[in-house]
């Protein structure tokens, strides 16, 4: 209504064309940036180099292959977030399962640290979880140093960060003394939960409940992007470069060449953790010290206050849910 009695007082037609015209632009000039690749997000995988129940060689092999092809060709400088406690038989190196990680390091990809039997902060005490962070590193610098880099990255396992500041405090002052940076997340999610689901169903012969898992993955992880699109225009008036979190699974390695592909459809750039970081959003101190592990957004928006916090985040499918065998999200 309020349009139309802007229009009755225009002079001439050629005014009102000369309005609606610059409404339409107004209102397609966002769509024509996101169109453009303006919005940008950087992916960031855990538990390299393999998590899944298909834990013989050749299955590993065969998951790690394909979720590089599927990277490769959609141009992503994605990081791995390493566990090394999966490169060793016993108390040996096993230089079969290292070669899973080279083949990451000789596409040109980057490799960070996520401990070396990823457990959590909140539930081991301080300088224990320095020590197996510490364990974690050693195959992943030498493998990181044959392509002239260094390793520069730190993801808490679990997203758990500590209970309490006086935990958090130290605990960054560790990582500043040893070279990493903390790898926050920004776009959280339950892939895992859905990889658990299409690992069970695979394992019990189910083909038809492996298509159900997989077609309904890509529709959920597009909702979840657009719940945190919405988060980040809620708490900072603009979308921020974006920080995703999958893992290194069976259903990434048959399904992330479609979530790619939703990205771009939706006007993303991927960049590096290092250019996303660069955001000044990400100055901000994550004071959070509660017991889950939740999303960046959510921690910077529940220091302002909970109505900071954008309602109605998506919920993974009943059925998804039955098949992981987890009770909830």
């Amino acid at each position: 209504m309020k349009l139309a009695t802007n229009y009755t007082n225009c002079t001439n037609q050629s005014e009102v064309f000369m309005k609606i015209t610059g409404l339409i632009l107004f209102f397609l000039a966002p769509l024509s940036i996101f169109s453009q690749g303006q919005r940008k997000i950087a992916v960031t995988i855990d538990d390299l180099p393999v998590v899944s129940t298909r834990r013989d060689l050749k299955n590993r092999q065969e998951i790690t292959k394909k979720l590089l092809a599927h990277v490769k060709k959609a141009k992503v400088p994605a990081i791995g977030f390493v566990n090394e406690n999966k490169l060793y038989s016993g108390e040996q190196r096993d230089g079969m399962q290292i070669d899973l990680l080279r083949m990451w390091v000789n596409d040109g990809l980057e490799l960070g640290n996520h401990t070396f039997s990823h457990r959590s902060l909140n539930a081991i005490p301080l300088n224990e979880y320095q020590a197996d962070l510490l364990k974690g590193e050693a195959v992943t610098r030498e493998l990181l140093a044959t392509k002239g880099k260094k390793l520069r990255y730190f993801r808490h396992p679990y997203l758990q960060t500590g209970l309490s500041m006086e935990v958090k405090d130290p605990f960054r002052a560790f990582l500043n003394q040893h070279g990493y940076t903390i790898a926050p997340v920004t776009i959280d999610n339950a892939d895992y939960i859905f990889s658990a689901a299409y690992d069970k169903a695979f394992d019990a012969g189910d083909k038809d409940l492996m298509k159900r898992v997989g077609e309904a993955y890509t529709p959920y992880m597009e909702a979840k992007i657009d719940y945190w699109e919405r988060q980040s225009k809620k708490l900072f008036g603009r979308e921020i470069p974006q920080t995703l979190l999958i893992h290194a699974n069976f259903i990434n390695s048959d399904y992330f060449d479609d979530i790619a592909a939703m990205f771009k459809r939706r006007g993303y750039n991927f960049v590096t953790l290092e250019e996303a970081l660069k955001d000044e959003a990400y100055r901000l101190p994550d004071t959070f010290t509660g017991p889950a592990g939740i999303s960046w957004l959510h921690r910077w928006a529940l220091a302002k206050g909970r109505e900071f916090i954008e309602p109605d985040e998506p919920k993974i499918p009943d059925f998804v849910l039955k098949a992981s065998g987890f009770e909830s999200e």
